[in-house]
């Protein structure tokens, strides 16, 4: 037996982007990221590519770590372990910016909507 699934579209809402985005809420959370995406992308640049320099101009990670495991092992792991920490930790916290945008969306939304007679 078939069953219809039917769509209930909800209306639209207009957004004043530009209203918005010059608000001091606004600006004061493109200021929060950015203060936390600028030293994790900087830390991820240098770590990530500290390998292939190291190994390409220098013989400091041929060194044995532990036995027979050179240094060279020990930082291609750590840059995996690093990657997935930073992974976690960047969902963790743009779901915090995601909450912080939709109640200042939903709070211009409410301004706007009172303004109304």
């Amino acid at each position: 037996m078939e069953q219809k699934v039917e769509r209930v579209l909800q209306p639209q809402k207009n957004y004043d982007y530009e209203k918005i985005a010059a608000s001091p809420e606004f600006k004061s959370l493109i200021r929060k990221k950015n203060k936390f995406l600028l030293p994790v992308t900087i830390f991820f640049l240098l770590f990530y590519f500290s390998l292939p320099l190291l190994t390409s101009f220098s013989t400091v990670l041929n060194k044995p770590a532990v036995g027979d495991i050179s240094w060279v092992w020990v930082l291609a792991l750590a840059q995996f372990i690093m990657t997935w920490t930073l992974c976690m930790l960047y969902v963790k916290k743009a779901n915090g910016f995601d909450a912080d945008a939709e109640s200042i969306v939903n709070r211009h939304n409410d301004t706007k909507g009172s303004d109304r007679p």
